[in-house]
C-alpha cells in the first residue's frame, strides 16, 4: 500500500516527527498507516474508534495526528467502555465533545444507538484503534465487531490499526465460547478465555466467523511477534482500563475476572487488580495449604506463579465489594509468565476456596455463567469436581482453536 505521492509522504513523515525505532521496538497501526500507507485515508472523511490508548510511541494521540494530516478530515469519534479518555468504570457513559478539537464523540457504551449514529452517513472509512488486553471477557473486541456490522450495514470500509497483544500471540488458554452473533458491547466471540490474537487478527476472524463481511483492512503493528509480551515491545504501557495498571495485572486478568462474579473481591480500589482475591470470611491460612496440596493437578494450577497470604483494603472500589474493609486474601505473583495459566490457576482457586467455605463463596449465576461462557464451570465448582478434570474438558476446544484462528494470524 503506497501514499498517492512521494511528495506527500515526505509531508506526513515530518510532520510525524518520530525517532527511527529502536531494535525490537514496535510501530503501532497508526505509525504504519501514516508513514507507508496513508494513502488509505487521505481525500477521505473519516471516523475513528479509540481512546486512551490509541497514541504513536511518544503518546501523541491519533485524533490529533489525523486532524494534522493533510488530505485526511476526521469529522467523527467513537468511544468504547470507559470513554475516550479511559477514565470511567461505571455504565451508561452518554456522547460527548472532545474538547481539544470539538468534535463529536458518540459513546459506544450507552449513548446514542450505533444505527442512530446519523454522522457515519456522512464519513467514507470507519478507523479503529483499541488496545486489547487479550482475555476473552475484554468489551474493545466485541465494540469494535459491532462496528464493523453496521460499516457492512452502510456500506462503509473499516481499517483496523493493529497493536500488540499485551499477553503475546503463543499461549491459547481456558474453555472457548460457543459461536453465536455479536448483539450487544459485552457480548464475547467465540475465542478462549486467553486467545493469543491482536485485535486486527480478531477483527479478521470475527468477519468470517461470524458472517459479517466487512470491508476490512487491517494495518499491522511492525516489529511485534508472538513471543512478545507488551514489555518486550518499547512502547510504552498505557492502562487500557483503570483497573489494569499494569503488566502484572493483565497476566492475570484472564482467571482472575472470574471472580468479579463471585463474592469476593478483586483488588479494585488497590494498587494491585486482578493480583488479589479475598473477603472478610476467607480463611488464607486454610485455603493456601490445600492450593498448594493437591498433588498433580495443583502443581499444573500453580506452574509459573506463587501464592501467599497478604491483607488489603479496598478504597472505592468500583464493583462496590467491602469499600473500607481490611480483607484477608490471597496474592498471586508471576514467577514464570510463558509457563503460568491464569485460567488453571483461577480454577484451582475457586475449587480450594469452595472446599474450605461451602456455605460462604457464593457466585452472581448469569454473570459468572457468561463470563465462563456456560454453567459448566460453575457447576463443576459447586460439585467439588477436581480441577484437572475441568481443564481436561477444555483441551479439545482449544486444539480445534488453534487449528481455526490459524488462516486469521497475520504475525
Amino acid at each position: 500500500m503506497r501514499p498517492h505521492s512521494r511528495s506527500l509522504l515526505v509531508v506526513v513523515a515530518c510532520a510525524l516527527a518520530l525517532p527511527a525505532a529502536a531494535p525490537g521496538q514496535v510501530r503501532p497501526g497508526i505509525e504504519v498507516l501514516l508513514s507507508d500507507s496513508v494513502g488509505l485515508i487521505v481525500g477521505k472523511r473519516v471516523a475513528l474508534l479509540t481512546n486512551q490508548t490509541g497514541v504513536d510511541r511518544l503518546g501523541r494521540r491519533d485524533i490529533d495526528l489525523l486532524r494534522g494530516t493533510p488530505g485526511v478530515h476526521l469529522t467523527v469519534i467513537l468511544s468504547p467502555e470507559h470513554g475516550l479518555r479511559g477514565l470511567e468504570d461505571r455504565p451508561g457513559l452518554p456522547d460527548a465533545v472532545d474538547s481539544a478539537t470539538g468534535l463529536p464523540i458518540y459513546s459506544l457504551y450507552g449513548g446514542t444507538p450505533l444505527p442512530a449514529v446519523a454522522a457515519l452517513d456522512s464519513v467514507d472509512l470507519l478507523l479503529v484503534d483499541l488496545q486489547d488486553v487479550g482475555a476473552r471477557y475484554y468489551s474493545y473486541p466485541p465494540t469494535a465487531v459491532l462496528l464493523m456490522e453496521e460499516a457492512a450495514r452502510r456500506g462503509k470500509p473499516v481499517v483496523v490499526l493493529d497493536r500488540p497483544n499485551p499477553l503475546g500471540g503463543v499461549a491459547v488458554q481456558g474453555n472457548v465460547a460457543p459461536p453465536h452473533a455479536v448483539e450487544r458491547v459485552g457480548d464475547f466471540l467465540p475465542i478462549p478465555m486467553r486467545h493469543g490474537m491482536t485485535m486486527g487478527e480478531l477483527a479478521r476472524l470475527a468477519n468470517d466467523v461470524l458472517g459479517i463481511h466487512a470491508r476490512l483492512t487491517v494495518v499491522p503493528a511492525v516489529g511485534w511477534h508472538r513471543a512478545m509480551y507488551y514489555d518486550d515491545t518499547g512502547l510504552p504501557w498505557v492502562r487500557p482500563s483503570p483497573n489494569l495498571p499494569n503488566l502484572e495485572s493483565a497476566i492475570h486478568y484472564p482467571g482472575v475476572c472470574l471472580f468479579e462474579a463471585t463474592n469476593l473481591s478483586v483488588g479494585r480500589g488497590t494498587v494491585m487488580p486482578f493480583q488479589v482475591v479475598g473477603a472478610p470470611w476467607l480463611d488464607t491460612g486454610a485455603v493456601l495449604p490445600r492450593l498448594r496440596g493437591g498433588g498433580r493437578w495443583a502443581q499444573q494450577g500453580l506452574t509459573g506463579v506463587e501464592v501467599s497470604g497478604v491483607t488489603f483494603t479496598p478504597k472505592a472500589p468500583t464493583d462496590a465489594k467491602y469499600d473500607g474493609v481490611e480483607l484477608p486474601g490471597i496474592r498471586l505473583r508471576v514467577t514464570d509468565r510463558r509457563r503460568y495459566d491464569a485460567t488453571r490457576t483461577a480454577v484451582l482457586l475457586l475449587a480450594a476456596i469452595r472446599a474450605v467455605h461451602p456455605d460462604s463463596l457464593r457466585f452472581d449465576g448469569a454473570r459468572f455463567d457468561r463470563l465462563a461462557a456456560g454453567g459448566e464451570l460453575r457447576r463443576a465448582t459447586l460439585a467439588g469436581q477436581a480441577p484437572d478434570g475441568v481443564w481436561r474438558a477444555w483441551d479439545g476446544p482449544l486444539a480445534a482453536f488453534r487449528r481455526l484462528r490459524i488462516k486469521y494470524l497475520l504475525y
